[in-house]
């Protein structure tokens, strides 16, 4: 099954740097950076604003682990967002890059 996952940075760079990373591990076939976010949130008992960039990553439900084990190792939040959603279908042409982007193991 395939996955779109979604995580939000503080900056591009940040952004950036996971993104890169996921892509050359093999564990995402692409990773969208969406600037411009501003996030509304309760944090330790405050409402708090802050702008952030989305990545919207997509892979394999089986990359999940894997996946979220790269981000929390590098992402500079002490709770990242990542948060799974089913991709119920899509073009079969796409869907084989994706496959043919992630390793097997």
């Amino acid at each position: 099954m395939y996955q779109l996952i979604l995580c939000t940075c503080p900056d591009q760079k940040s952004a950036e740097i996971i993104a890169k990373h996921l892509v050359s591990q093999q564990l995402a076939a692409c990773v969208n950076i969406m600037p411009g976010l501003t996030s509304v949130y309760q944090w330790q008992g405050e409402i708090e604003t802050a702008q952030e960039h989305l990545l919207i990553i997509k892979s394999q439900q089986q990359q999940f682990a894997a996946i979220e084990t790269a981000i929390k190792a590098i992402h500079p939040y002490q709770l990242p967002e990542i948060i799974a959603v089913a991709i119920e279908q899509g073009s079969t042409e796409y869907l084989n890059w994706i496959d043919s982007c992630l390793r097997t193991d």
